[in-house]
């Protein structure tokens, strides 16, 4: 039988596995030093005065919005070509999605469909840095500076990706990570907001702490919360994880320099494009399948063959969930429909071995190949 070779894997080493258990050996479980301790040193990496740790992206996105006095009625730009929860933390306040096209190439925002697209009700634009490759920020600030819009950083996707030599999280009124087990490095579930708006910082410490204040009483709320803290094993994992980013980095960029070269003879697959201003920091490795490929037979084929690969991302505005709340129709996003429909992501990790890169790459290349002919 053929090895299976997992989509994505965390790089835990014994340091973390110690880490989470001096936690849990110290009894102290939530609102600890391990979490303070975790948003210093992503404060610190990523250059802002400000981190607030929480309990997922989604958690730090929604917080974000909501920071910013987005509500009923105001519209979000945002593009399509995205994870569920960049439109989802737009939707939670009441807010409209209104979704821009995207780059054919780097597959992020299209500034100058986001500049059509803005409206009287525009309040706000959320940047999606999509699989860790930095959309075009000069471009979007001078857009949203002359439109009088907020500006929300989804780096979700792309912890250490820099934009002209800056970091991504310095961008915007504030920034999310995420730290899912699929990302460059994890905390189990969890995520962060950055920023350098210490008011924006404070409130969302509140909101995610049940609406309290800083200095109020442990039964006193001063508005309405929720309950998105981030518990002390998930910090202590991501403090001992971030120690080690930047060598998680240059393995993902091994390994996809890896699949650049030996995808390099096949004209029907095209690898991802990393413009020369910046650094990607790789969080998923998706190829783009010539026109006339059945993604959907490869799918099948590649799994029969214990190789798993994910068509990332299907459009939201094509979503159920979306298509009830807002008529957003079938072509009116015509390069993000184009791309989602021939986007392979493959298997890919910290620790991909060359022998299981190789696999990958001739697998899928003879499953494509048979209808690239």
């Amino acid at each position: 039988m053929s090895e299976y070779i997992p989509m994505s894997l965390p790089d835990i080493d014994e340091t973390d596995v110690e880490a989470v258990a001096e936690v849990v050996r110290s009894g102290r479980l939530a609102l600890g030093p391990k979490t303070a301790a975790f948003e210093e040193a992503v404060a610190g990496y990523v250059g802002v005065k400000h981190a607030v740790a929480v309990s997922s992206g989604t958690a730090a996105l929604h917080l974000i919005v909501r920071a910013l006095g987005v509500g009923p009625g105001d519209e979000v730009l945002v593009p399509s070509f995205t994870f569920a929860a960049s439109v989802n933390a737009i939707l939670y306040v009441g807010a409209v999605p209104v979704f821009v096209d995207i780059e054919p190439d780097t597959f992020n925002i299209d500034p100058d469909d986001m500049e059509r697209k803005i409206t009287a009700k525009t309040r706000a634009v959320m940047v999606v840095d999509i699989f860790g490759h930095p959309a075009e920020w000069d471009a979007i600030l001078r857009i949203a500076d002359e439109r009088g819009l907020r500006v929300i950083d989804d780096s979700c996707e792309a912890l250490g990706a820099e934009y002209k030599g800056r970091k991504l999280g310095q961008f915007g009124d504030a920034g999310a990570f995420a730290f899912y087990p699929n990302k460059q490095m994890t905390t189990g579930e969890g995520g962060i907001i950055v920023t350098d708006d210490e008011k924006i910082a404070d409130l969302c410490r509140s909101l995610c702490n049940q609406g309290r204040g800083r200095m109020g009483a442990w039964l006193e709320h001063e508005r309405l919360g929720y309950n998105y803290r981030m518990d002390e094993m998930s910090a202590a994992l991501g403090l001992s994880q971030m120690k080690r980013i930047e060598s998680f980095l240059a393995k993902r960029q091994g390994v996809a320099g890896l699949y650049n070269e030996k995808f390099a003879p096949y004209e029907w697959i095209t690898v991802p494009t990393v413009r020369d201003h910046v650094r990607i920091s790789w969080f998923v490795y998706v190829v783009l399948l010539a026109e006339g490929i059945d993604r959907d037979a490869v799918i099948g084929a590649m799994g029969e063959k214990d190789i798993p690969v994910r068509a990332y991302f299907p459009p939201l505005h094509l979503q159920p969930f979306v298509a009830k709340r807002i008529d957003v129709s079938r072509g009116s996003l015509t390069v993000t429909e184009e791309v989602a429909e021939r986007t392979l992501a493959i298997p890919f990790h910290n620790n991909l071995r060359e022998e299981q890169i190789d696999r990958v790459v001739k697998e899928l290349t003879a499953v494509t190949g048979v209808f690239a002919k």
